[in-house]
Parts: C-alpha cells; structure tokens; sequence
C-alpha cells in the first residue's frame, strides 16, 4: 500500500505526458471554411459614414449637452405660449373650442369672437365667466404677457407687476421686469423663438446661395470659376454690419423677414468657398467619372453625387453660421436696428437695460446668459461635427 506522503516515482512522468497532451489540443488550429467567414462579413450590418459620425458625436459629451440644450430651446420656441402668457392656451367658450394663445404666432389665429366680445386681449377666469358660465380654460404655466405689464387685478387678488428699479426677480416675475413692468422671463421665452428663426431660416438662406455659387464654381470650372470667385470677394470686402445697416435703412418699415434675409445675403461667402474646394476635389474621383461613362446628366452628378459627399464639411460652417447669425441679431436688436416693437428680443432686453445697468441688472445678466450659453452651445456642436466627420481629425477608438 502506497504511502500518500511519499508519491511514486511514475507521477511525475504521467504529470509530463499529460501536459504535452493538453498542450497539443491547445495548439491546434480551428479551421473554418471560406464560406463561412464571407457569410459572417456579409451579415454584418455597416453603419454607413453618418451612422458612424453619430457613433463619434456622441463620445464627445460638451457637444452632446450642447445639442440637447439647442433642443430645450426648440421645445421652449415651440410651445412658448404654453410656457408663460395671458391667454389661454385652449378655452371652451359658448360652445366652442378656442385657442387663443396662437395669437401669440400671429395675431390673426386669434379667434375674433373675443374681439367680438370685448376681451381686449385680456383674458382671466372671471371674464370667461362672466360671459358664459360654463366656460373653462387651461393657461400657460407662467400668467405674464410679453408685450404689456400686467395690471392690477388682472388675474383676481394679483398685484400688478412693478417697474424701474422696483422691479427685482420675485416669485412672481422670475426675472424681474423692465422699465415698463413687462415680465423679463416671458419677453425672454418668447424672444427665443425670435433668435432660433433668425438663425435657422438666415443661414438657410446662406446654405442655399453658398451651396449653389460654390457648387457652380467648382465643378464648372474656367470662366465660371473666375467669375463667380471675383463676386465671392467682391462681397468679403465689404463689412457685414455695414451692409446690413445700409439695407436696413432702404426699407421703410424692417421687419424680423428683412433683418433675416440680409444676414442670410451677407453671410454665404465661407460656405460657398467651401462648397467651390470640395466640388473641385470631388469632380475628379472614380466615381464621378463611372458616372459620367453611364451617360449621367450634369444635374444629376452634381446634387446625387457629388453634393452628398461634400455635404458633411459644408454642414460645419452651417452650424457655425446659425451662432454668427444669433449674435448679430442681438448686436443689431442692442443698437437699436433689430426687429421692431412688439417683436422680443434678447438683444432688446440687453438694450433697455444699458442706461441703467446699475439698478436694473437683470435686464444684463439673464438676456446676456441666454445669448452666452446659445452661440456657445452651437460652437460646441460645430466642433463636434468637424471631429466626428473630418477623416483627418480620426482618433483611434
């Protein structure tokens, strides 16, 4: 019988000869079939260049904060009456449904059977009952009008707003009021409707100009190229401000279209730059030619093949524009060239409070920090977009 403490001398050897056995099935290779391994890349679904852009976008976090916090603003633009105003946002009334609040988009979506009824444009609870007992109404979270002080007694037992100096953030103006007693917080809900259009629809109309001219330029080439680059710095020497303010003092009666189709005629050249260098790259790619040896119209390579690719470094300067466009508009609204009254503005708030920064400072502060955080939030994106579809800006993942 075997002592336990004193193994045998053939443990160690069986030890050996089953190690090199382990050792071997280890090392041998699996074989797999080619088929089986072209079937496993085929299934593979690919992302495609934007699905992979948005891969990187969202690595980067400021600019992912940055565009959730432009999407806050649209939501706020969007429902802007909803959030703070006088007027309800839906009424029963005489057996009718009303939407007064729409007023606030344009004054003709208000409903004339409050005209007809003497409202006034001024709407409270004790009114809609008066005239019809079995009305009802939903308001906005925040009862402050964006164009008028809101009176004594308005809202039943509501002191009307302050103004001047007295009129200091408080429970119920959150941002305090301006010289006239118009609620801050409502003129600045409403006013970011007015910086978002300015931005969007001024640089929709740069991308458009700039897209084309570029476009035109690079893939034409010759005397188009030559013609239509002399017009491009023709427009860079003159200085944007300037121009604007000499348009602007053409038109009788300016209004928010005016100031929006100017920026958007001023503010095309970097974009059609762009647009003139990628189309002159892509022009010459393989896959351009196989489109030109299948008989493909100049119309057609140009917007179906070309434009697709040259559209992701064009979409940077976009982003960066609508930023440019909002701070010129605030620039404008603050000298006084912005667009008219009852229209808001951060810009005008900036402008009213000016004279007396030292007793009204929130007429500074927030219209100021709106602006800040805005073209902040659309340059952190613009980055975002630049390192998420430059291949040259490529980081290993």
């Amino acid at each position: 019988m075997s002592d336990p403490n004193n193994p045998p001398e053939e443990r160690p050897a069986e030890r050996a000869e089953l190690h090199a056995e382990a050792s071997a099935v280890q090392a041998q290779p699996t074989t797999v079939s080619p088929e089986a391994s072209l079937s496993a890349i085929s299934t593979r679904p690919s992302a495609g260049f934007w699905g992979e852009a948005w891969r990187k976008f969202r690595q980067r976090r400021l600019a992912v904060v940055a565009l959730l916090f432009v999407l806050l603003l649209v939501v706020v633009a969007l429902f802007s009456p909803a959030i703070a105003g006088t007027k309800p946002v839906v009424a029963y009334y005489k057996g009718g449904y009303y939407f007064p609040a729409m007023g606030y988009f344009n004054p003709r979506w208000e409903n004339p059977v409050f005209q007809k009824d003497r409202f006034r444009k001024r709407y409270s609870d004790a009114k809609f009952k008066e005239k019809d007992p079995e009305s009802w109404a939903i308001w906005p979270l925040v009862y402050q009008d964006p164009y008028r002080r809101v009176m004594d007694d308005e809202w039943p037992g509501r002191p009307g707003n302050p103004f001047g100096a007295e009129g200091k953030p408080s429970s119920l103006n959150l941002f305090g009021t301006d010289q006239q007693g118009v609620d801050v917080f409502a003129q600045m809900v409403h006013g970011s409707r007015t910086a978002l259009v300015v931005g969007f629809v001024s640089m929709g109309i740069a991308s458009i100009v700039g897209v084309v001219v570029g476009a035109l330029a690079g893939y034409f080439g010759g005397w188009a190229d030559i013609l239509l680059s002399r017009v491009i710095e023709l427009v860079l020497c003159i200085p944007a401000l300037v121009l604007i303010l000499a348009l602007l003092a053409i038109v009788d009666k300016a209004t928010i279209w005016h100031i929006m189709a100017v920026i958007g005629l001023t503010r095309w050249t970097g974009i059609a730059r762009l647009a003139r260098a990628e189309f002159m790259k892509l022009k010459e790619m393989d896959f351009v030619t196989a489109a030109r040896a299948i008989g493909a119209s100049r119309p057609r390579i140009i917007f179906r093949h070309v434009l697709r690719n040259a559209l992701a470094p064009i979409l940077v300067p976009i982003t960066f524009g609508i930023a440019s466009a909002i701070l010129l508009e605030s620039g404008l609204s603050f000298l006084g060239f912005g667009p008219p009254p009852p229209n808001p503005s951060w810009g005008a708030l900036l402008q009213a409070g000016r004279a007396t920064i030292q007793q009204t400072w929130w007429l500074i502060f927030f219209p100021g920090a709106a602006i800040f955080l805005t073209v902040l939030a659309y340059n952190l994106i613009g980055e975002g977009l630049q390192e998420s579809t430059d291949p040259r800006l490529k980081q290993s993942d």
